[in-house]
């Protein structure tokens, strides 16, 4: 069994004003975690962390996230050049979700569509919710063609 990166739980009134951290990993060994814009507080994308890929963001200043899909570990940009330089990492008040506000690297897409920000469409609101609705882009175009960046 390998040994805990990060301390272990404490009490409820240490963990909502303590100052140490103690982040609230899953049953699956994860951790929600949100990417924001630095400069515009753009939400980027949403990701998983494991206990490893947190630790490497902490260690690197790199956004690190694990792959549900491919089971490992995925440094963001890896192979698109889009990394994320982390300049601040939050945690909520129970440690169960992660924050990083980062400054984009490369050409600053986030989302493996190509787009800045995997939140590029909308759900409309004030209609009646049905298998109709019909998602709305807020960015206009992808900054890249993922067919290019990511050949097999």
């Amino acid at each position: 069994m390998s040994r805990a990166i990060f301390a272990k739980r404490p009490s409820r009134t240490e963990l909502e004003s303590g100052t140490v951290f103690s982040p609230a990993f899953d049953d699956d060994g994860l951790i929600p975690a949100i990417a924001t814009d630095a400069a515009s507080g753009e939400i980027l994308m949403f990701a998983w962390m494991n206990e490893k890929s947190l630790a490497l963001s902490i260690e690197t200043a790199i956004a690190h996230y694990w792959s549900r899909s491919r089971r490992q570990i995925w440094k963001k940009g890896e192979t698109s050049g889009n990394t994320q330089k982390i300049v601040e990492l939050r945690t909520d008040c129970d440690q169960d979700a992660i924050w990083l506000k980062v400054e984009p690297q490369g050409i600053g897409a986030a989302c493996h569509t190509g787009f800045k920000s995997c939140f590029f469409r909308a759900v409309p609101l004030g209609q009646p919710a049905s298998c109709d609705l019909q998602l709305e882009y807020r960015e206009k175009a992808p900054l890249f063609d993922p067919a290019d960046i990511y050949k097999k």
